[in-house]
């Protein structure tokens, strides 16, 4: 059987004997072949593997050579009939990542979440009806003073109006949206109230499948995608009598900002992208187009967008939410969770889309129940130090005036956290294996080509090792937590901790520099969202950030290209 000189370098990175740099072994390789003989060998040879032991960073005698040799051609027709068989981006592996493996099963259920009770009338301008909060509109929702039909059509004409300038929105599900309003309505009246969100516009990322629409994941090669299934997530907000009004923009295959149909853009400022990959979301809540939007992040993709924007952004706990339905970046870390404008709304919206699923062996209950019973004079909030001197730190004193205990922390920093990376550029390539493997280059962005090609040739073993690393991660993380319940820092310093040990954290807007908004990020314990929430309501309560508008005046296209 023949092999070509593609296929044989995969073979010996899957036996374990190539890592990340291997392009420069197959380089090496490539340059030893005789261009005049096309055929590729049909076996690999001592020789082979003896070239490419620099990479594994091991060395084997002549007769380990010639073992590995034999072992590596005698699993060649296995592994390329494998190759063959394409395997959607669905199908996961047969493994599941635990970030807190000694938890107990929880044994009183879901929890319980109840709005605030607030006294609100509607506002005499569309304008300032579309930036009142979850909170507020679901009141004006359920005491009828302004139907989901008028909501959902105002959210799609802003949708409409300013998506030209913020290239936010990929499809605008308005057939639906307005079927679902009208539903909503009747139910309403009928003494039919589902909660909080019944009746109120949303916003999916658009890798969250919905049938009769698109879902492109924000890549060419995928614009014309469809899926038949709902994702658990959306299907849990329609349980809920939320309303889906429109597919919103991510970066192509969930980075940054940029996807098929330019870069979505900063309400605060249209010249500037919105960062990403939750782009759309955050831009759109940002503006006042829905109230709120489901992202999702691996590394960053809700915290970074939601600091750009202005928003408030909620990471759940690695497996708090169900992804079933929804592309695969990362089995291990992807997360999904909601963006709104003040953490209540965010509470809300994750007391509607947390809880077990079967379809994604990830996910479990555990209790979130909101309001929390918190008392905020017995909360300890850990900060990193770091260059500013921690009495000059205006976040610091709002929480101690608050009645926190402060505590400094530090955070793990004696791991190899970059090798640990390895993990996402392994389960990407991995995810998306088709393009590589076709030598598919164009169609997904320019970002991920490097990354999809080298994570071919990372071994099971280095993989397993940063994995391994990962529980230390995780261990010494727990041990931090045993100092705080919560600890606070500047957006997205500590991403490639909390991402590789699961747990949640919450950005919040703590101001404008200049005409862009700045941020805070603060992170919980695992599975204890509602004191994380708790401690970041009474901060934003305190600070009200939260409350400032971008400038709409200026959110047109010919700001946003001249």
């Amino acid at each position: 059987m023949s092999v070509d000189r593609r296929d044989l370098f995969r073979l010996i990175a899957a036996a374990g004997v190539g890592t990340a740099p291997f392009h420069r072994a197959l380089a090496a390789e490539v340059s030893l072949v005789d261009e005049k003989k096309p055929e590729p060998p049909k076996v690999i040879t001592a020789e082979m593997v003896e070239r490419a032991e620099w990479v594994a960073g091991i060395t084997l005698t002549d007769a380990e050579r010639k073992q590995v040799a034999a072992s590596l051609t005698r699993s060649l027709p296995g592994l390329i009939a494998a190759r063959k068989d394409p395997l959607p981006n669905s199908v996961p592996p047969a493994f599941q990542f635990n970030p807190a493996p000694d938890l107990a099963p929880s044994s009183v259920g879901r929890g319980t979440v109840t709005p605030p009770k607030v006294e609100v009338k509607k506002p005499a301008a569309d304008d300032d009806l579309a930036f009142l909060s979850v909170v507020e509109l679901a009141e004006l929702v359920r005491t009828k003073q302004v139907s989901s039909v008028e909501l959902t059509k105002l959210a799609l004409a802003r949708l409409k109006k300013y998506d030209p300038a913020l290239l936010c929105v990929v499809t605008l599900t308005e057939e639906l949206a307005i079927q679902q309003a009208e539903a909503a309505d009747k139910e309403i009246a009928a003494g039919k109230y589902r909660g909080p969100l019944h009746g109120l516009p949303w916003g999916a990322k658009d890798l969250i499948a919905v049938p009769g629409y698109p879902t492109t994941w924000g890549a060419a090669r995928y614009k014309t995608q469809k899926f038949d299934e709902t994702a658990a997530v959306a299907k849990r907000l329609a349980d809920a009598g939320a309303v889906l009004v429109a597919k919103l923009t991510l970066g192509a295959l969930a980075l940054g900002d940029q996807w098929f149909g330019g870069m979505t853009r900063n309400p605060w400022n249209v010249k500037t992208g919105s960062s990403g990959s939750s782009a759309g979301s955050c831009s759109a809540v940002a503006a006042g187009l829905v109230p709120f939007a489901i992202g999702s992040e691996t590394l960053g993709s809700i915290v970074s967008p939601s600091r750009t924007c202005g928003v408030t952004g909620l990471r759940p706990t690695f497996g708090r939410v169900s992804r079933a339905g929804c592309m695969t970046l990362s089995w291990t870390m992807d997360k999904l969770g909601p963006i709104t404008r003040s953490v209540d709304d965010a509470a809300l919206v994750f007391g509607a889309i947390h809880g077990r699923d079967p379809a994604d062996p990830t996910s479990l209950d555990r209790p979130f129940d909101w309001p929390g019973k918190i008392d905020l004079k017995g909360v300890t909030v850990g900060f990193v130090e770091g260059r500013q001197n921690a009495d000059a730190r205006a976040e610091l004193k709002v929480l101690q005036d608050l009645g926190m205990k402060l505590v400094p922390v530090e955070l793990p920093n004696k791991l190899p956290l970059d090798a640990m990376k390895v993990v996402l550029d392994v389960e990407c390539a991995a995810a998306f294996d088709e393009l590589p493997r076709n030598a598919i280059s164009e169609g997904y962005g320019r970002f991920w080509g490097s990354t999809f090609r080298a994570g071919q040739f990372v071994t099971a073993v280095e993989y397993i090792r940063a994995m391994r690393y990962r529980t230390l991660l995780i261990q010494q993380m727990a041990e931090m937590m045993k100092k705080v319940d919560v600890y606070v820092g500047p957006a997205g310093f500590d991403l490639l901790h909390t991402n590789l040990s699961g747990h949640p954290s919450v950005c919040l807007p703590n101001g404008l520099r200049g005409d862009l908004p700045t941020a805070l990020t603060f992170t919980g314990r695992l599975f204890e969202e509602t004191t994380l929430l708790a401690v970041a309501k009474a901060y934003q309560e305190a600070t009200g950030h939260h409350r400032k508008r971008p400038p709409m005046d200026k959110v047109t296209k010919e700001n946003a290209t001249g």
